[in-house]
């Protein structure tokens, strides 16, 4: 049976001028083409009269010739010979001389130059293992520079996209770094933006012709199309955006790294052109333009949408512990250990060994201190919530995100979510958001919902009920510490144990902490109806 030639593997290809060019392998060319487009994309060994079966296009085939025939005549199995290799796919052909031939057949030299592969005599001390590794060094060689040409050109296009003018300038170091002609197509066919060397008109006309292939007609059409036309290599991207815009490139050259530096391009200018040029990504425009213009949020956002909202509040959960500070378990001083366990909150028996000299208490330790939410962890989270209108500017994301879907858990952080609100009780849905991170946070819940029913707090103004709580907890306003432990404690019932488990530090550093609240306070915990007035108050602060 006779099998197709495989196509050309996608592996570096390796001049074989480079190859020739190694004096430590001594080859020597003398038969066949040798011009610079001449590649090999590995090396293989065969002492088979018909090695067709076995090659997959591209190798540079070493034989010593233990196959030839005794014949009268070798010029028709020479002929034969050196057609199967070009039928395979072949790029050149490497005979070792001695011990089997002392020199290389002119009949076999002569099939060469009439079917066009190259035939390199290898000298006796050359081994075949030696050409072999050879061309897998060249080829990492060939890889490495690939890879470092892209990554360069990857920084060079990104730091294009973060200019005040991200699409004409993408454009121009995509058309720099491809050596050609760089364009981006509207969703109608007409030219946006160009940079680069301007094409032949015929290549032009291709260009946007192949730009129409790509251009979305439906979830089964083409992402890409490639074409030659009068030696220019052309290729079609569309866009991610989905709204119809299409990158073309031009070059006269394509190199291994070229298709993946277009890509690139692409990505970069589908992110450009998808939130400006969407129509969702306009009415944000527009409703963003109107409010700084002075209009009031009810006429504005119908533009975002109809019906209720939500207002969530998201803060970072803390980090875990390291395994080592897991293993390291908190040691108390001797005092601690030795003085009986206290029972009451002011006990003065409660206390633990001190931090290094200055150091103040910080509620947690560093390892499980809350990270600071970046623009991409808060972008992460509005797709999450399944909105895009996100305020990353604070340590706390606020995110606008329709009623139509119920905000739930998201791994990471600690949610608080309003009621559904009209757009003119935005206002008052913030606050309820504000007020629910607050509960979810000294419950250590991973979410916590406004509820609507009526409480103690909704009888006193949300002011009066603020300056209360500053007036109230105004000898902790300079210990964070302090309110964090007392409002997670509280939260927790006066629970020793789950308090220390829920800030990650030693019980007796929370005894420590609460009896030096109660201390600054001047009120007594274990009355409830201190506890409640507190907790009132640390709900408002």
């Amino acid at each position: 049976m006779v099998n197709s030639p495989a196509p050309v593997p996608p592996t570096p290809p390796v001049p074989l001028s480079a190859l020739l060019a190694r004096e430590d392998l001594a080859l020597r060319r003398i038969a066949g083409p040798g011009g610079a487009d001449v590649v090999i994309h590995w090396a293989h060994t065969s002492e088979m009269a018909d090695p067709y079966p076995y090659l997959l296009g591209g190798e540079l085939l070493l034989t010593a010739g233990v196959q030839i025939p005794d014949a009268s005549a070798p010029d028709a199995f020479f002929d034969a010979y050196v057609a199967r290799i070009v039928a395979a796919g072949g790029a050149a052909l490497g005979f070792g001389l001695a011990p089997v031939h002392e020199r290389v057949p002119r009949a076999l030299a002569a099939a060469c130059d009439t079917h066009g592969l190259p035939l390199l005599e290898v000298p006796p001390q050359t081994t075949f293992s030696a050409v072999a590794r050879a061309v897998w060094q060249l080829m990492a060689q060939a890889r490495l520079a690939e890879l470092r040409r892209v990554t360069e050109a990857q920084l060079s296009l990104a730091a294009a996209a973060a200019r005040p003018d991200p699409v004409p300038s993408v454009l121009r170091r995509l058309a720099q770094r491809l050596g050609g002609h760089a364009v981006l197509h509207g969703p109608d066919g007409t030219p946006i933006a160009a940079a680069g060397r301007e094409p032949a008109p015929a290549v032009r006309e291709a260009l946007a012709e192949l730009a129409r292939v790509v251009r979305p007609a439906g979830p089964a059409g083409p992402s890409s199309a490639t074409d030659t036309v009068a030696g220019t290599h052309l290729s079609a991207y569309a866009l991610g955006s989905g709204a119809g815009f299409v990158l073309g490139v031009a070059a006269g050259r394509r190199e291994a790294g070229d298709p993946t530096i277009a890509s690139v391009g692409a990505v970069l200018l589908s992110l450009l052109t998808g939130e400006h040029q969407s129509a969702a990504g306009a009415a944000r425009s527009s409703a963003l333009v109107r409010l700084l213009l002075g209009a009031a949020p009810e006429t504005v956002a119908p533009l975002l949408g109809d019906g209720d909202w939500f207002v969530v509040h998201a803060s970072p959960k803390p980090r875990e512990p390291s395994a080592a500070h897991r293993s390291r378990k908190p040691q108390a001083s001797p005092a601690a250990h030795a003085s009986p366990e206290p029972h009451e909150p002011g006990s003065p028996a409660a206390h633990t060994t001190p931090g290094p000299t200055g150091s103040a208490p910080t509620g947690r330790p560093p390892s499980l201190s809350s990270p600071a939410p970046g623009a991409l962890a808060a972008a992460a989270l509005g797709a999450a919530l399944g909105s895009p209108l996100v305020d990353a500017a604070g340590e706390v994301v606020r995110v606008l995100a329709p009623a139509d879907r119920e905000p739930a858990p998201v791994p990471g952080w600690t949610l608080g979510v309003s009621a559904p609100a009209a757009p003119q009780e935005w206002p008052a849905a913030d606050a309820q958001a504000a007020r629910a991170l607050a509960r979810a946070r000294a419950a250590r819940a991973p979410l916590v919902r406004h509820d609507p029913r009526p409480g103690l707090s909704r009888l006193v103004p949300e002011a009066e009920a603020r300056a209360h709580a500053r007036t109230l907890l105004a000898p902790l306003d300079s210990r964070p510490a302090l309110i964090d432990t007392l409002r997670t404690w509280l939260s927790l019932h006066g629970s020793w144990d789950r308090t220390a488990v829920a800030l990650g530090v030693h019980r007796n550093t929370v005894r420590q902490r609460v009896a030096r609240c109660a201390l600054l306070l001047d009120t007594d915990l274990d009355d409830a109806d201190a506890r409640m007035e507190l907790w009132f108050a640390l709900r408002h602060h």
